[in-house]
């Protein structure tokens, strides 16, 4: 999977927006936090759930579980919007 080209990331003040492009199946402007904009770098490439699950890991703490119902929650979110070409 990757991010649908028609949606531009911006990170702001520790925020990261996504904004989509005239042509994206979406409008509006979606926020996250900091999890969400490591989400959003990663999928610049193609890139596998479990790939990125792999590399929240290296980069935060969390409880079992957390990471991956994170990463389920916010790639839900993202398909929604049609964010994400598989």
């Amino acid at each position: 999977m990757k991010l649908n080209p028609e949606f531009i990331v911006y990170n702001e003040d520790g925020d990261t927006l996504l904004v989509p492009t005239a042509k994206a199946p979406f409008s509006g402007v979606l926020r996250g936090n900091k999890t969400v904009g490591a989400i959003l770098e990663m999928l610049q490439e193609e890139i596998t759930q479990e790939e990125i699950v792999t590399r929240l890991r290296e980069r935060f703490e969390a409880e079992d579980g957390v990471i991956e119902k994170d990463v389920e929650s916010t790639l839900a979110d993202l398909r929604s919007i049609g964010a994400i070409d598989e």
